[in-house]
């Protein structure tokens, strides 16, 4: 790890006017899940780190509303999965934290510093690889010809082909959440579907977040799918391990049609990804291993392989099936 100033910010404003005189080179540290694990490898290397944990006292809470839910960026994975609100009216959303990382993360790590993580790609993380356009812009990628099995299957290109890792951002996703953001420029919103960037030509770009800008917390309207909702996820082992395939799904089901179907895929693309295509082959009709599996080759209709990771597609198409099957099935 190499040498870096640190200093710890009492509020947002604080926080913002300290990043805003070293952006470029400032990285904000609150459970630091990923943020130390990436400086410790070398992959990271910020000049300056600020402390933000004391933002928690303004953007800590859980509120569950009529309108919706709101999390805010500072809870603790593991006390938003164990929230009776958050379990019952967003099963989603529980079950996609409770699947990810260990006890031990849950508890350290933020909502917001979870959406943000970066890529569990090898040629990433090991710095030996030169040839990395994330962390070596220009250099090429040497995972599409090298060892791709968790790659990505959507959304990639070849510039890039890593995967997103994360489990949350896929349920958020799914449920049409937005981010609360403030920075220099003072406070915005923005849709999470058009927070993560696809990789295309500058990989090395991963969010739409400026420089000096951090997450304050998730809004996520309520809807009659809520509850009809559920986090599948598929992986090597059951415990601590990222997802092959995942799905996120919530569905309003009367009299036995869809009228409103949300689907997010993990472990297949580079970034959170909504398969509206799916969604639109299901609605209006019922769910049942027909129809998922039409709306599953909707979702995959567009995927790319690259030899190792060949299997993605119809381990994400059985995936979604099932992920459907389970969730028309919920007695809500």
């Amino acid at each position: 790890m190499r040498a870096f100033t640190y200093a710890r910010a009492d509020d947002a404003a604080g926080a913002v006017h300290a990043a805003a005189a070293h952006a470029a080179t400032t990285q904000f540290l609150a459970g630091g899940t990923t943020l130390l694990d990436l400086m410790k490898l070398d992959v990271m290397r910020p000049e300056h780190v600020i402390d933000i944990n004391d933002l928690a006292a303004q953007f800590g809470s859980i509120e569950a509303r009529k309108d919706g839910l709101h999390l805010g960026a500072f809870v603790r994975m593991a006390d938003a999965a164990d929230h009776a609100a958050v379990q019952r009216d967003y099963p989603v959303i529980a079950q996609s934290l409770q699947l990810a990382a260990s006890a031990q993360l849950r508890n350290m790590a933020t909502l917001g510093g979870n959406v943000l993580q970066r890529t569990r790609c090898t040629y990433f993380r090991d710095t030996s690889w030169a040839h990395c356009n994330k962390r070596n812009p220009g250099s090429g990628c040497d995972a599409v010809a090298g060892v791709n099995r968790r790659h990505a299957v959507l959304g990639a290109s070849d510039a890039c082909i890593a995967t997103y890792p994360g489990d949350f951002a896929q349920a958020l996703i799914a449920l049409d959440a937005t981010a609360g953001i403030v920075g220099p420029s003072g406070p915005r919103s923005v849709a999470f579907a058009d927070l993560h960037l696809a990789p295309g030509v500058t990989p090395e770009r991963e969010t739409t977040l400026a420089p000096g800008e951090l997450i304050t917390g998730f809004a996520v309207p309520a809807g009659p799918w809520t509850r009809r909702s559920l986090y599948l996820k598929i992986r090597d082992r059951e415990s601590y391990e990222f997802a092959l395939a995942s799905a996120a799904v919530a569905l309003d089901v009367q009299d036995g049609a869809v009228r409103e179907a949300r689907i997010a895929l993990g472990g297949v693309a580079t970034r959170p990804w909504r398969a509206h295509e799916a969604e639109a082959v299901l609605k209006g009709g019922p769910v049942d291993e027909k129809s998922a599996r039409r709306a599953a080759e909707a979702a995959f209709a567009g995927a790319v392989t690259h030899g190792q990771n060949d299997f993605k597609p119809e381990l994400g198409r059985r995936t979604l099936v099932r992920a459907l099957l389970r969730a028309a099935a919920l007695e809500v």
